[in-house]
């Protein structure tokens, strides 16, 4: 694994966490710790993940308009481990 691959993997990872931060703060009435915990106990958290990960999305064109290609494969595969984690949880 290349280190500009592992740079967008974290990249991915931190985007993702970003967008479910964003989304809980914006959406729900609860602050961040109770709001995890209430998505938690009601098992949306996967749900809550995957809307994180939309911003992954803007990421991804801004690298590959920029020609940073191993970067935006590193996002790719931040996506598909949360994917798959999300089903685990």
């Amino acid at each position: 694994m290349t280190k500009e691959i592992l740079i967008g993997f974290l990249i991915g990872i931190f985007t993702a966490l970003l967008g479910s931060y964003l989304f809980i703060t914006f959406f729900t009435t609860f602050d961040i710790s109770a709001g995890f915990q209430m998505i938690r106990e009601q098992g949306y958290m996967g749900k809550i993940i995957t809307l994180g990960t939309l911003l992954d999305l803007a990421v991804f064109a801004v690298l590959l308009k920029r020609n940073k290609e191993l970067m935006a494969q590193g996002v790719i595969l931040a996506v598909i481990v949360l994917a798959i984690s999300t089903l685990v949880i």
